[in-house]
């Protein structure tokens, strides 16, 4: 009796991590990482919500976050981070909200365009005189119903 009880532990556990770790394979699919899974481009997501303002982090103030790693500039933002990280992470596993919203399309960002929607990271395309947070600007509310469908749609 004591050997199936083991047993069935063994599987229990067994199982739960194969499930962890097949939802951290799907969570790193979704999200815009660099190698190594790095976000935002290396870039501090709780300097957004604090400073306002796009910063890059540091290497040596790194977490990782169920398999997608963060950058901070400082071990406070970083402690911040830890307390919360799903209410630092950005929208739409950080790839283009425009693009998201207008076609679906997971479409690379740059870390410096960016807004703070209801507590939101929202980032955005801005390459070769076309930067998609003016556009995104103009028809906010529907392009934000449409990339959270999209989202959900698509990559849940």
């Amino acid at each position: 009796m004591k050997k199936m009880f083991s047993l069935a532990v063994f599987i229990l556990i067994s199982t739960a991590s194969i499930f962890a770790q097949d939802a951290t394979a799907v969570r790193k699919k979704q999200f815009n990482l660099e190698k190594g899974g790095l976000a935002i481009q290396g870039y501090d997501p709780v300097a957004y919500f604090k400073q306002n303002k796009a910063v890059e982090g540091s290497k040596d103030m790194a977490v990782s976050y169920q398999g997608v790693l963060y950058y901070f500039s400082s071990a406070e933002n970083k402690a911040e981070f830890l307390k919360s990280p799903s209410k630092y992470e950005p929208e739409y596993g950080g790839w283009c909200a425009y693009a998201m919203g207008a076609k679906g399309e997971k479409v690379e960002i740059d870390p410096e365009t960016f807004k703070i929607i209801d507590g939101k990271l929202f980032l955005f395309y801005n390459k070769y005189l076309n930067n998609t947070l003016k556009t995104w600007n103009k028809d906010e509310v529907n392009l934000h119903a449409k990339a959270d469908a999209n989202w959900q749609k698509a990559f849940h």
